[in-house]
């Protein structure tokens, strides 16, 4: 889709050793960029993810370990990165329960990954980018940061609180070569996804294909699943020079979700 135009960059993606982090470091190493990549693990299969994505696109690729819950270790992970131009706020988690019923220790670590860690990597790489003049900041919400769905309250207001922050940081860089933008996925087929068909399987009696239907993808007009690719590429359109005006907005790849 795109050429390696993105040479001699590096870029950050939290949260990134499987889904849709990954799927984005994956274009973003295609389209040229050095990558850190980041999860909460330090397993030898993380480095070798590393290498793997480095020998197949030809470009320099580390394995960061940092807890996104701590904003120390949000702003240690950049630090350590050493420089930074694209910073994709990818971690995140998810509970569901009614509001009574919500244990606070959810509430609180959502909110820390989902929503504070996107300050704390924020607020140490756009120093970097100012030095050298180019930035991109891709935050990844939801659908749910633009709509809401009911017994995930932590979930909707950490990536509402995103598309807020998204909108200030593009703000605050708006007369500087860096964009902020929020890309909001509907349901993406990742292997989390994957997981959880067999068991709505048995818990509604379904077939995987109604499952996926009548479930899954009931608030999904298109009826089918987003892929990781597609939120790579539309991460790579946002580094590209067609996007330069294009900041403090989101964009949806959720098959016309929030267009009902």
């Amino acid at each position: 889709m795109f050429a390696k135009f993105l040479g001699g960059k590096t870029a950050v993606v939290t949260g990134s050793n499987s889904g849709i982090g990954l799927g984005i470091a994956t274009e973003l190493a295609r389209a040229g960029a050095d990558l850190v990549l980041n999860s909460f693990t330090d397993r030898d299969e993380d480095h070798a993810l590393a290498e793997s994505l480095a020998a197949k696109h030809g470009v320099k690729v580390r394995y960061i370990q940092a807890d996104m819950s701590k904003g120390g270790e949000c702003r240690a992970l950049i630090e350590k990165a050493g420089s930074c131009d694209i910073l994709v706020n990818n971690a995140g988690i998810q509970h569901v329960a009614p509001i009574p019923e919500f244990p606070a220790e959810k509430w609180d670590a959502i909110i820390a990954i989902n929503l504070s860690s996107a300050f704390h990597t924020t607020a140490v790489a756009l120093p970097m980018m100012r030095k050298s003049g180019w930035g991109r900041v891709i935050n990844v919400a939801s659908a749910h940061g633009l709509t809401a769905s009911p017994f995930k309250s932590a979930y909707v207001a950490a990536k509402h609180g995103i598309v807020g922050f998204t909108k200030v940081t593009a703000l605050e860089t708006a007369r500087e070569s860096i964009t902020c933008n929020a890309i909001c996925p509907g349901y993406v087929l990742t292997p989390i996804i994957e997981q959880q068909i067999p068991d709505q399987m048995k818990t509604h009696n379904m077939s995987r294909e109604d499952v996926i239907a009548k479930v899954m993808l009931q608030r999904q007009p298109s009826g089918e699943f987003a892929t990781v690719d597609q939120i790579g590429g539309t991460a790579v359109f946002l580094c590209s020079a067609a996007a330069n005006q294009v900041t403090g907005t989101t964009i949806s790849v959720d098959g016309g979700w929030t267009a009902l």
